[in-house]
């Protein structure tokens, strides 16, 4: 399994309807797509959920081969003509636990941590696999995905959630709204 993101960080004074319209009209044309686990449809409001207004989709995919197709085709090439060409980020999937109530979730949180050099990585992952089980299990999260991408040596700990958490978000955490959870014909 492998998660992708990519980001766009919009003006400051960018009307963040226009982006959540565009969700309501795009999110159900991914619905079913080969391939595809999820696609979270996610933005962030300036001053509500973080420092900047952003546009930041988040997938879970079956393998590379289902990414590649996607990124192959119109529905790539509008968000790319709407917005520029991101840098698109891809992760190494430790632990993907995933719920029915997924389609529940209002909220996503995106934890970024580094790795320090010559860390045990199978430790590593059977740690962040009991982080991901705890997530849901006792700190309410409907799912939890871990991941990890060797060129920066960082974990990504991504989780939905039915209620934005109570809990401040710790340094290196987004959070986000979401608006419409694309998945697989399955």
């Amino acid at each position: 399994m492998l998660a992708m993101q990519y980001n766009f960080t919009l003006p400051a004074d960018f009307d963040m309807d226009i982006i959540r319209k565009r969700v309501a009209a795009k999110g159900p044309l991914v619905d079913g797509f080969p391939g595809l686990e999820f696609k979270a449809f996610l933005y962030a409001r300036r001053g509500e959920h973080g420092p900047e207004n952003l546009y930041a989709p988040f997938y879970l995919w079956e393998d590379n081969v289902a990414m590649n197709r996607l990124l192959g085709t119109e529905v790539f090439q509008g968000v790319s003509s709407a917005f520029g060409w991101p840098s698109v980020k891809m992760y190494s999937v430790i632990h993907a636990q995933k719920a029915a109530a997924t389609k529940e979730a209002r909220y996503f949180s995106r934890e970024i941590l580094a790795i320090a050099p010559h860390t045990d990585l199978g430790k590593l992952q059977i740690t962040e696999s009991e982080i991901a089980q705890a997530a849901v299990a006792r700190e309410g999260a409907l799912t939890a995905v871990t991941a990890f991408e060797p060129t920066t040596w960082t974990v990504v700990r991504a989780r939905f959630w039915g209620d934005r958490p109570a809990e401040p978000a710790r340094p290196g955490t987004q959070m986000y709204v979401v608006g419409y959870l694309a998945t697989s014909s399955k």
